[in-house]
């Protein structure tokens, strides 16, 4: 009897498509990048502009980890830049304009994001509009009502000078004067295990796996589709208040004007952290690489001098090869 044998696809290509080798990739990148700009620049790697780093990715990391979430259940979220602007602005009411204290507006500024997300997820998931429609709704309605409630103006906390410890104090400092690394970059770390104990270890996570991998098998299985959903886009839209509140106490400052673009680097971030865009994969130790990666990449060619038009232009470029990397390896899966 003759048996035909399908043919083994060759190794090289085999590694490629690998999720282990995509997984590493943006970390080799990372390293790459480092010693590269490193040996260009003798500016780069000193104690001084690593604490740069990581307090410029502190924000960015936050947001990520909450997009991520929303980017394995195969959806988009557009407005979490807003969204960590407009928490900022409800955090700024509370804590300087109605004098409450700093816990409370902590809490409310959470609050808020959790709340857009909640909205977001209730319209996408019961009222079945594409992910990209609706948070591109909300990213403007979070922008309009950030400008109307702070009037057009910034919100100050000199009132209440322990906010700005929430980012800019140092726990570590405290202890170990020399390594005085910034709280923010210890609140981002503080997510990412949360999250990444959330993604791996609860039944949230494992839904939001499914919902990514296959939403109708999951549906049909008998989960509450619907229900995990917007739970999903009310976890990232909490990370996005977190996000609003660190950025606030980094700034001493609720700024109503700031956050569209935060999203896009959010999602980059995520992108090449080697999450699918097409769900079902995806971790947050890879979107705290990939934030780093654009954080690192930001600052050595600033270092080197290159203009910021550049700069945007090889963001840009890093992140449609991640995308195609990730086409490349369904082809072959």
């Amino acid at each position: 009897m003759d048996i035909s044998v399908a043919p083994k696809p060759p190794v090289s290509r085999s590694l490629v498509r690998s999720d282990a080798t995509r997984r590493l990739l943006a970390f080799g990148a990372l390293i790459v990048l480092v010693v590269a700009f490193s040996l260009a620049s003798e500016n780069f790697f000193t104690f001084n502009n690593i604490k740069g780093i990581l307090l410029a990715t502190s924000v960015n990391g936050i947001l990520a980890i909450g997009v991520t979430f929303v980017i394995i259940t195969g959806g988009i979220d557009l407005s979490i830049g807003t969204v960590m602007t407009f928490s900022s602005v409800m955090a700024g009411v509370i804590i300087t304009n109605e004098g409450l204290p700093v816990p409370l507006g902590v809490a409310v500024g959470v609050g808020t994001g959790a709340l857009c997300g909640l909205i977001n997820g209730i319209v996408i998931a019961r009222m079945k509009v594409p992910p990209f429609i609706t948070t591109l709704g909300m990213m403007y309605i979070a922008k309009g009502l950030a400008l109307i409630i702070s009037e057009l103006r910034p919100i100050y906390f000199n009132s209440a000078p322990v906010f700005r410890d929430i980012a800019m104090g140092s726990l570590l400092g405290e202890v170990v004067p020399e390594f005085d690394i910034p709280n923010a970059v210890l609140v981002m770390f503080g997510a990412a295990l949360l999250a990444g104990f959330i993604l791996t270890s609860t039944i949230l996570g494992r839904y939001t796996f499914s919902l990514g991998s296959n939403e109708e098998a999951t549906r049909l299985s008998g989960v509450n589709a619907a229900l995990w959903k917007t739970a999903v886009y009310t976890v990232c839209g909490a990370f996005a208040g977190l996000g609003g509140v660190v950025m606030a106490a980094r700034l001493n400052s609720a700024q109503p004007a700031l956050g569209q673009g935060y999203e896009l680097d959010a999602i980059a971030a995520v992108v090449i952290g080697g999450t699918s865009l097409s769900g079902g994969e995806g971790t947050i130790m890879g979107t705290i690489i990939g934030a780093f990666v654009m954080s690192v990449l930001v600052n050595g060619l600033r270092i080197m001098s290159v203009p910021q038009e550049w700069q945007t232009v090889v963001t840009g470029a890093i992140l449609v090869g991640a995308v195609y990397m990730d086409i490349i390896r369904r082809r072959g899966s």
